[in-house]
């Protein structure tokens, strides 16, 4: 993008139309009206330029974006937290006590702060020395050896274990001593399972239907496209850093029926089935959030994709909120305020999707 430029003015993608079946079964949402005029906006250049730049193999926020950043930013700048899986970091951390641990910050913000993108959340004030492990289940389905593996975790803290099923279809296992999780984290893979990139600026369990595969009323089977976007985010349980050092926290669901038991309207980016010309696709829900402070709707992308483009599609959005969302306040930034702020009908992350 030229430097000249004082302004960019992008264009709107047309609402797509979508069509019913007569058997429920097949039926498929309605395209969705536009919550603006389908008309350009325009955006100062520089306000497009992104806040973040790769740097061996990470991305990281540039200095000049550095002024006014919350703490988490700043922990996150003093060391990159994959570090502690894509450098086995994790090995080394976890032969430290608690008590040479809390001596120094890097290490304290280790265990606090950055074992969340391995999924570890340490429980400092309530449980001193435990941990919580949050895993990637998408569409929450585990098979009979996952199941057992995770129970004999739970079982071997014997009264500080239990385990909880979460409202984004995922298990939560607390309990969980520093010591043990090199070896968690080994037998997770050994079953097919991870707990990467579960928690503070990463992408959530990918949700679905509850009753995918046996709903008499499904539209569409949901399991096949969260597997799909759970590969995507932890790309393969290796880990993604594309998409690790994001503003906050992001949302992400495939609907599967008129049910929406997946809640759509209160996350980041929800696929509602669709057809388009005689394609099945989805049409596009975009930054739902709700929090004290706010409660936000999802609002329509004002976009149809084709089923192949799940992966493209949602790539592009997540690189459009990691490169431009705010870093400063924690309680202002979701996607939601990217969006009222940049584009009334979406132009930018639209144009990124065209241009992918």
């Amino acid at each position: 993008m030229s430097s000249s430029l004082s302004a960019v003015r992008f264009p709107s993608l047309p609402l797509s139309s979508s069509t019913s079946s007569a058997r429920s079964r097949t039926r498929v949402f309605s395209a969705m009206p536009a919550v603006a005029p389908a008309t350009s906006v325009e955006v100062d250049a520089e306000r497009l330029e992104p806040r973040v730049e790769e740097q061996d193999g990470f991305f990281v926020l540039k200095q000049k974006f550095r002024q006014g950043i919350n703490p988490q930013e700043k922990v996150k700048i003093e060391k990159e937290p994959m570090k502690l899986f894509v450098e086995n970091g994790i090995e080394e951390l976890a032969k430290i006590s608690m008590e040479e641990i809390d001596k120094a910050k890097t290490t304290k913000d280790d265990i606090d702060v950055r074992l969340k993108w391995l999924g570890f959340f340490h429980r400092r004030k309530h449980h001193y020395g435990r941990f919580m492990m949050r895993l990637k289940l998408p569409n929450g389905v585990t098979t009979s050896e996952q199941t057992r593996y995770l129970a004999s975790v739970i079982r071997k803290y014997g009264k500080d274990g239990c385990g909880d099923v979460t409202t984004r279809q995922n298990w939560q296992i607390r309990g969980v001593v520093l010591p043990d999780v090199p070896e968690i984290l080994k037998g997770l893979a050994e079953v097919g399972l991870t707990s990467l990139q579960s928690g503070m600026d990463n992408v959530r369990n990918p949700v679905g239907n509850p009753l995918a595969g046996i709903d008499p009323q499904e539209i569409i089977d949901t399991r096949p496209y969260t597997n799909l976007l759970s590969h995507y985010i932890t790309a393969n349980s290796q880990g993604n850093p594309t998409i690790t050092n994001l503003p906050r926290k992001w949302n992400v669901c495939v609907v599967g029926s008129h049910d929406l038991y997946e809640h759509p309207h209160i996350n980041d980016l929800a696929y509602m089935p669709a057809t388009k010309d005689g394609r099945f696709g989805f049409n596009l829900l975009v930054g739902g959030f709700f929090s004290p402070k706010r409660c936000a709707e999802a609002v329509p992308l004002d976009a149809w994709v084709a089923a192949d483009d799940v992966i493209p599609l949602c790539k592009a959005v997540l690189e459009a909120f990691r490169d431009l969302g705010f870093r400063g306040n924690r309680q202002k930034t979701r996607m939601m305020w990217l969006i009222d702020e940049l584009v009334s009908n979406y132009d930018v992350i639209q144009c990124n999707m065209l241009c992918e």
